[in-house]
């Protein structure tokens, strides 16, 4: 018989909205705002929705509308632990996350690294799965670079560099120019604004501190 398809397991990179105070219309609007600011990396990305600070009536209708005209694609509920909030969830579209599942899962076994030796050209994306990247050459505005494991660039980042993208907290961003539309390591990201100008156009290190971003001078 002729295989049609196949359903296999996957792992994929999803942000996470936080809805802290259950005002729908405050964390759309948040959502606006990051999309607008970034619209390369935020624009029709998946989210993931922590209702666990919400409250128990959340209009689930109204979030997932909201949500969407946001500007991204929301596809779960986490942190909805009431039988009852569940099934409104579901009838309103959302798939149920189980965070406690995922805690479960092996470590990935971690490969070579990948080393890219040709610039990273505008509309590009480099992924690096279970190990670490190594850029030597320039990464352009609009590219996108991407590892589970640490993010080596020796050149210029204009682009966007997500290191730890299966939730390694122990990641690291090596960036020799640092010049970035985002950085992120295991889903904590800071856009262009946020980087201090001592470390703009700098030689680099960024970590993750207690799932706050960190950069220091790297001497050469």
């Amino acid at each position: 018989m002729t295989k049609v398809a196949e359903l296999k397991g996957g792992s994929f990179t999803l942000s996470a909205l936080h809805l802290v105070d259950g005002d729908i219309h405050k964390a759309a609007d948040f959502l606006k705002q990051k999309v607008e600011q970034a619209p390369h990396f935020f624009a029709s990305a998946p989210v993931v929705i922590d209702v666990s600070q919400a409250g128990d009536s959340i209009d689930f209708s109204l979030l997932k509308n909201k949500v969407s005209e946001a500007g991204v694609i929301p596809v779960g509920i986490s942190g909805c632990k009431a039988t009852r909030l569940q099934e409104k969830a579901k009838a309103a579209g959302f798939a149920i996350m189980n965070a406690a599942r995922q805690a479960k899962a092996t470590e990935p076994v971690m490969a070579p690294t990948r080393i890219i030796r040709t610039p990273v050209r505008s509309g590009q994306q480099i992924y690096a799965k279970n190990c670490d990247l190594v850029i030597m050459n320039h990464v352009s505005a609009g590219a996108e670079v991407i590892a589970d494991g640490c993010i080596h660039i020796y050149g210029t980042l204009r682009g966007r560099a997500i290191a730890g993208a299966s939730g390694q907290q122990e990641a690291q961003i090596f960036c020799h120019n640092l010049q970035p539309e985002l950085i992120s390591i295991a889903g904590n990201y800071w856009l262009s604004d946020n980087i201090q100008e001592d470390f703009w156009g700098q030689n680099v290190v960024i970590s993750l501190n207690e799932n706050n971003l960190n950069i220091e001078h790297l001497a050469l």
